[in-house]
């Protein structure tokens, strides 16, 4: 009795340990595909995006955070998606994550130039601007998009 008690015990705590090591893999994995994506939108963006979030910018605080928003489903949807073993599930979520903030960013930035919304003009107004709506809005629906498109 005392045998198989033990037997599940180690069963179970290397389940557990799995699990753990897992949620930290992909919780460094997002944070890094996050970084990368608020890094693609600063790239992308006319400016310095930090400096003017940290301003309290009203239009690049507002696109920034759906910008944000949108690489988080990208990325979820890439992790929910990964199947496989634990190597093969973070490949896939590296690979997905960073394809689909790539396709993300360059559809923004395109909806953009269609639309000629001057984004360096939008978002360094001290003022709202509905634009900044518009591409908060295109930012929330691409990456939702994209994020389908891993599935």
């Amino acid at each position: 009795m005392t045998t198989t008690v033990l037997a599940q015990d180690a069963i179970y705590w290397s389940f557990v340990g799995r699990g753990v090591g897992a949620i930290l893999l992909y919780a460094v994995i997002g944070v890094l595909l996050m970084l990368l994506g608020f890094w693609a939108i600063d790239l992308t963006t006319p400016g310095k995006l930090p400096q003017m979030v940290r301003a309290g910018l009203p239009n690049a605080v507002t696109i920034t955070a759906a910008g944000m928003l949108s690489m988080a489903f990208i990325i979820v949807v890439a992790i929910y998606s990964s199947s496989g073993s634990l190597l093969e599930g973070i490949l896939s979520s590296l690979i997905f994550g960073l394809v689909g903030i790539i396709a993300q960013v360059a559809a923004v930035r395109l909806l953009e130039w269609v639309t000629r919304i001057d984004i360096g003009e939008v978002i360094q107004s001290e003022e709202r601007r509905a634009a900044a709506n518009v591409v908060a809005a295109a930012h929330v629906a691409l990456g939702l998009i994209v994020a389908v498109a891993v599935l």
